[in-house]
């Protein structure tokens, strides 16, 4: 009678610890997952070609460009161009004004956004709750063109409608469009007619999103609407707040160029607060405004508006993390 022969381990199991990370590395994973790879080619390619290529053009802020001698025949001269933006001036009242006006876009539009679709979740008949979201949906399909000549006659000094109504109460038209201070307010609560919609369906969803037993277990502890509201639904959107405003800051140093172009075009009496980083930048490639036809210093503002924004978004989302590992992007 044999006593039997000695069982072979399954030569398919790992070995080693090398070996199991070596099933579990990007080959591994490419092979497991590769039709999902094979449809995001396109919009590989897509960043690739228009987002990641273009930054070549980066060295154009360090040359003294020319067209003649293109992009890379051009003479380097190191930091002058940056040393002339900070010189003149112009980029610290750029930068403020950017850095400024998102603040008040991101601040308020979230604040406007939370409200408004709460307040969608707390409506209880389906009719009035279509109605509301198709009509504060709406403006978000409105190009910034059209809403340029909608503020437009809105303000004018002269045939604007909000002057006509200050006329009726015997108080003296104002001068809109000569007076820089009122420019902030006036492109806030634009951003926010625009944008308030769009923006609450993505918190809508989140709402909808949120158990129900929760909101089950707080009312048999006596919570009313306001309580559900304070206790419940905004701390279980508060991990879709903070992602948002994250990637919102990540474009803090970049202004809605198609806002600001649209609706204070080339006024340049309100420039004061209304000029941004890239509307400084198109005036500088069309020669004319602060960037005096330059395009290497046009090239340096939008440089130095690139890297600014790298390290804000690398600062926020470090700080975020230090404060809860879960509300961070990475």
């Amino acid at each position: 009678m044999q006593t039997g022969a000695a069982v072979k381990p399954n030569d398919s199991r790992p070995t080693s610890t090398v070996e199991v990370k070596r099933k579990r590395g990007f080959i591994f994973e490419l092979l497991k997952n590769k039709v999902l790879y094979l449809m995001a080619i396109p919009g590989i390619l897509y960043f690739f070609i228009w987002h990641y290529l273009p930054m070549v053009g980066i060295v154009i802020a360090f040359k003294n460009y020319n067209v003649i001698d293109g992009i890379f025949g051009s003479e380097w001269n190191g930091l002058k161009n940056f040393d002339f933006l900070i010189k003149s001036g112009d980029i610290f009242r750029i930068t403020f004004n950017t850095l400024f006006l998102n603040m008040l876009f991101i601040g308020f539009g979230t604040v406007f956004q939370v409200g408004i679709a709460i307040l969608l979740n707390e409506v209880g008949k389906s009719w009035f709750k279509k109605l509301s979201q198709s009509l504060l949906l709406l403006p978000y399909f409105i190009s910034w063109v059209v809403v340029g000549v909608f503020v437009y006659y809105i303000f004018a000094t002269n045939t604007g409608m909000l002057n006509g109504l200050l006329g009726w109460f015997g108080i003296d038209p104002m001068p809109w469009y000569q007076s820089p201070e009122f420019w902030p307010a006036i492109l806030t609560a634009t951003y926010i007619w625009k944008w308030v919609g769009y923006g609450s369906v993505i918190y809508l969803a989140a709402i909808v999103g949120i158990d129900s037993t929760i909101y089950e277990a707080a009312k048999i502890d006596g919570c009313n609407k306001w309580q559900l509201i304070r206790y419940v639904t905004i701390p279980m959107l508060m991990p879709t707040i903070m992602v948002l405003t994250l990637l919102a800051i990540g474009g803090i140093f970049y202004g809605d160029f198609g806002m600001i172009f649209n609706i204070v075009k080339s006024n340049v009496l309100i420039f004061e607060t209304t000029d941004v980083i890239d509307t400084y930048v198109y005036r500088s490639f069309q020669g004319t405004g602060g960037g005096m036809g330059s395009i290497a210093m046009g090239s340096a503002a939008g440089a130095l508006q690139s890297f600014l924004g790298f390290v804000t978004i690398i600062t926020a989302n470090w700080l975020v993390r230090r404060y809860n590992r879960d509300y961070a992007l990475y």
